[in-house]
């Protein structure tokens, strides 16, 4: 595996699945799963942060084939990945640069982009790192910033995992400059993707819908009841998008 990621692991067999978090994130955001796969998952998973979030490594620039291609050492033949937001488009810009994927299901991908949008993304990316005096500041602002207020408490092991302390103060452990990574091209990756691509949502998720996501000739999945982090509100439900 690439030591400039830091991975979390279990399971046995085949076939691998590789589950990939959203920005702002980290591998810990799938430890629900854990009861869940190792009841109803055949094989192994892995569960990385990402480069720039968490333990893992940043990267000199941030593109979609950047992050692809530092995940693509923890891929095998058949591997089935699920990914969330970013992860969704890292796992099938994987599938489109012919890593040996056989399937990829895209969680809660942002496929429509304003001007606006982009231009704060933008801005967010130059923005030098924040400094807190106290952890449950720098709590909040993870929180706030992965979308996970409300889901997961701040003393939860995945916000610790989110977060540096140096010399007293807190940080996130995200790299600002992850936020350049744009939009991505949806089209040209399901095209390019020789894995079986499905998109999903969350029923309530503001940030897609099942028109955006229709335009691309996937199956598309609707989970009723959830929102845009629905894998972190029922891993049971969302487990479903393996079958």
């Amino acid at each position: 595996m690439d030591n400039d990621l830091r991975v979390l692991s279990g399971g046995d067999g085949d076939p691998l699945l590789l589950l990939l978090h959203g920005l702002g994130a980290t591998g810990d955001v799938w430890a629900g799963w854990q009861p869940v796969l190792a009841d109803r998952w055949p094989g192994r998973w892995l569960a990385p942060d990402l480069p720039g979030h968490g333990g893992s490594a940043p990267l000199p620039e941030y593109t979609f084939d950047g992050l692809a291609a530092a995940v693509r050492p923890l891929v095998e033949p058949g591997t089935v990945v699920l990914g969330h937001s970013l992860g969704g488009v890292v796992g099938l810009a994987l599938a489109a640069a012919g890593a040996p994927v056989a399937a990829v299901c895209g969680l809660g991908i942002k496929v429509a982009w304003t001007d606006e949008e982009l231009d704060k993304a933008q801005a967010l990316a130059r923005r030098p790192v924040t400094w807190f005096d106290s952890r449950d500041e720098a709590a909040e602002r993870h929180l706030r910033v992965s979308g996970l207020a409300g889901l997961l408490a701040a003393d939860d092991p995945a916000v610790t995992a989110g977060l540096v302390q140096e010399d007293g103060r807190w940080r996130l452990a995200l790299d600002p400059r992850a936020f350049e990574v744009g939009a991505p091209d949806m089209a040209g990756l399901v095209t390019r993707s020789p894995a079986a691509v499905t998109l999903a949502r969350g029923e309530h998720d503001p940030m897609d819908s099942d028109e955006q996501l229709g335009q691309f000739g996937v199956p598309i999945v609707t989970l009723p009841g959830l929102g845009h982090n629905a894998h972190v509100e029922s891993p049971e439900r969302c487990l479903a998008l393996l079958a």
